[in-house]
Parts: C-alpha cells; structure tokens; sequence
C-alpha cells in the first residue's frame, strides 16, 4: 500500500484526510448500492447521507457529519462528472454531481 495519490496533473502527493474519509464513505455506498449524498444544514457541518436523492428526504439515511473544510476539500480533490482515484492500492471510480432535495442543494457521490 502506498500514502500518496496522483493529483490530477500527475503528481504524487499524500493522501489528504479529506480523500481518506470520502473513502470510507465510497465504501458504505458500494456497500449498500447506494449514493452518497452531502448536504450543508449548518455553517459548520455538512451532513452526510447514503440512499437516493431524487427519493424522499425522509428516506435517506444519515451516516455522519464532515466539518465545512473537509467538504471543501474533498469537493476541491475532486471533479463534476467522472472520478478515477486510486488510493491505498484500491481504485475508486464515481461521478461526483450536484442536485436539490427538498429546499437544500446537496453532493452526490455515486458509483461509476
């Protein structure tokens, strides 16, 4: 297993915290074939959830909840669209898109 990551212009950096636990949360999603969906409630929080977000609020469960920075980060690391990120030896690949549920904008990281 390595600590680094190819940056998108082919650099090899340390793994950022922010990778790492959107890692975690990629694997719950694989898990449970479903998404992952992060939306800001507070100024300091961004709550994050797995399940459908075209689907009822109500429906989607919570897992956890990332300080505004990590989600900054994480949002920073990735792109719109298609992901490819080897990390640890294993390689994550997803389309990070954005949409609305209910009234809140929200993140959505789902399997490629």
């Amino acid at each position: 297993m390595t600590n680094e990551f190819k940056t998108v212009d082919d650099h090899l950096e340390p793994i950022p915290d922010s990778l790492k636990k959107l890692a975690e949360f990629l694997e719950r999603s694989l898990d449970s074939g479903a998404s992952i969906v992060m939306m800001r409630h507070t100024p300091d929080l961004c709550t994050v959830y797995l399940g459908d977000p075209s689907g009822l609020r109500e429906e989607l469960k919570q897992v956890g909840s990332i300080a505004i920075p990590m989600a900054n980060d994480m949002l920073a690391l990735t792109r719109s669209g298609i992901n490819r990120m080897p990390l640890d030896g294993q390689v994550y690949r997803f389309v990070r898109s954005f949409t609305q549920v209910g009234d809140t904008a929200a993140v959505v990281f789902s399997a490629d």
